[in-house]
C-alpha cells in the first residue's frame, strides 16, 4: 500500500498544487489525491498485472533452482512494460515462487495527461488500458516473454495459439475504489468441483436449474446446445454475458452445465453483466454458506461466532483475496446506503446489480457504523488486498488482522 501511496505523491503532487492554486474555494481544494481517489467510489486507485508462462503440469517437475531462474525472464517483461506502456507507472513487481508455477504480480497506476477538467494530471485506467490496446500488449509480451525464456533457458520453446476470449497470459484487473484490484484470482476448476460433490445445497440447487431450462439429458448435449442453454438461461435471467464470455465459463469449468449455472446465479449477486473480467475476479470462489457465515458475522460483529467460523474457514484452507473482495462489497453497500442516501433503484443502477436485496441488507447494517468508521474499514480492506497480492505476509494473519482492526 505504501508503494502505491507513495507513487501517487511523486506522480499527482505537483498537479494537485497546481489545480489547488486555481480553487477560491476551500472545499473544492485536494489535500491527499490518494485519498480523494480512495473514497471515490466510481475511480480506481491502480491496476494489477500477473505474468505467468507454463502451467502446473510443466512446473511440477521443475526444481526450485530451475524455476528461479524466470526471475531473469521477470526482469525483462517488467522492462518490457514500461517502454510499451509509458503512462503505466509501476510501484512495485513482486515474484511468488511458493505457488503452482513461478509468476509475476505487477501493481502500478495508469496516467492520463493534459486533462481539461480538474487536476491536469490524473489516474486513468480507461484511458490507457482500452480493449484494443490490450489487446496489441498482450500480443507484444506473449512474444518477448517466450524469446526471453528460451534465451535464459537456452529452448526453442513455442506459446499455443492464442485463443479469443480465452487468454490467460497477462491480467489487468481494476481494484474498484478500494475493494478489487484485481486481481486476477488463480483458477483451480479441480477444486470448485470437488467443493460442488461435496455441497448438498448446490446438488438440490443443479435440480432445480435443470427444471427450470428444461434440461433432460446433460451428456448428450453438444458443445453449442450447452451455450444456447445458457444464453436463454442468462435471457430469462435478464443477465448480460456474451458469447465469449459464456464460453470462457464453460471452458473454465469443463462444461459442466450445472457447476456453470451454479456460478452465473452467484456473480449475478455481484453484477448482472457478467464478463470474464467479472469470472477471473470472482469466478474461482464459490463461496459456501460458512464463508457467507463468517462475512455476516464480520460485518455485523457478531463476536462470539467469529472464532470458531474463522477456524473453519482456515482448515478448510479457502481463499482470502476473494473473501476480502466479498467483504469489502458489503461494506460498500452499507457505505453506500449511510452516506449516499438514495433509493434502492438509483444503488442497483450505480452497483450494476439486478436485485435490491443487497441494499434492503446493507441498509439493516447502517446503524452499526459511523460514516468515518466505514471509511476507515474500507481503507483497510484496500490495505489487506494490497498486502495479499504484493507481499509475502501470511495471508490467514492479514485476514486475521482486518477482523482485528473491525472488532476492536
Amino acid at each position: 500500500m505504501d508503494d502505491v501511496k507513495n507513487l501517487y505523491k511523486t506522480e499527482f503532487d505537483e498537479a494537485r498544487l497546481e489545480y489547488n492554486s486555481k480553487q477560491k474555494r476551500d472545499d473544492r481544494k485536494i489535500d491527499d489525491y490518494f485519498t480523494n481517489i480512495l473514497n471515490n467510489i466510481k475511480n480506481d486507485l491502480a491496476c494489477e498485472i500477473i505474468i505467468e508462462l507454463g502451467d502446473k503440469k510443466y512446473w511440477d517437475t521443475k526444481d526450485i533452482n530451475y524455476k528461479k531462474k524466470m526471475t531473469n525472464v521477470f526482469i525483462e517483461q517488467v522492462k518490457d512494460l514500461e517502454l510499451l506502456v509509458p503512462n503505466f507507472k509501476i510501484a512495485s513487481a513482486i515474484i511468488h515462487y511458493d505457488e503452482t508455477s513461478p509468476h509475476l504480480h505487477i501493481v502500478g497506476v495508469p496516467i492520463k495527461f493534459n486533462n481539461k477538467n480538474g487536476m491536469k494530471k490524473q489516474v486513468g485506467k480507461s484511458d490507457v488500458f482500452t480493449k484494443e490496446s490490450l489487446r496489441k500488449l498482450q500480443d507484444k509480451m506473449r512474444t518477448l516473454c517466450i524469446e526471453e525464456f528460451n534465451q535464459v533457458y537456452s529452448l526453442d520453446s513455442t506459446l499455443k495459439k492464442k485463443q479469443k476470449g480465452r487468454n490467460k497470459d497477462i491480467h489487468v484487473s481494476d481494484m474498484n475504489n478500494y475493494i478489487e484490484m484485481k486481481k486476477q484470482i488463480e483458477k483451480n476448476t479441480e477444486n470448485l468441483k470437488q467443493a460442488n460433490k461435496k455441497s448438498s445445497e448446490f446438488k438440490q440447487n443443479s435440480k432445480d436449474i435443470k427444471d427450470k431450462i428444461n434440461i433432460v439429458e446433460i451428456k448428450g448435449l453438444k458443445p453449442n446446445d450447452i451455450i444456447n442453454k445458457v444464453s436463454s438461461y442468462c435471457k430469462e435471467k435478464q443477465i448480460k454475458m456474451g458469447y465469449n464470455d459464456i464460453n470462457y465459463l464453460l471452458d473454465k469449468n469443463q462444461n459442466d452445465l450445472d457447476l456453470v449455472i451454479s456460478e452465473i446465479n452467484k456473480l449475478n449477486i455481484i453484477s448482472n453483466n457478467i464478463t470474464i473480467d467479472t469470472i477471473n475476479t470472482y469466478g474461482s470462489f464459490i463461496p459456501s454458506d460458512d464463508s457467507f457465515d463468517l462475512c455476516d458475522a464480520i460485518v455485523e460483529k457478531k463476536v462470539k461466532e467469529i472464532p470458531s467460523l474463522l477456524n473453519e474457514f482456515i482448515e478448510a484452507r479457502k481463499e482470502v483475496i476473494p473473501f476480502i473482495a466479498l467483504l469489502a462489497m458489503q461494506y460498500r453497500y452499507i457505505y453506500a446506503c449511510k452516506n449516499i442516501n438514495k433509493s434502492s433503484d438509483y444503488l442497483m443502477k450505480l452497483f450494476n446489480v439486478s436485485s435490491d436485496y443487497p441494499f434492503i441488507k446493507a441498509k439493516g447494517r447502517t446503524n452499526k457504523y459511523t460514516v468515518q468508521e466505514l471509511k476507515e474499514i474500507i481503507i483497510n480492506l484496500a490495505k489487506a488486498d494490497l498486502d495479499l497480492k504484493s507481499t509475502d505476509k501470511d495471508k490467514y494473519n492479514i485476514l486475521k488482522t482486518f477482523i482485528s482492526s473491525v472488532i476492536v
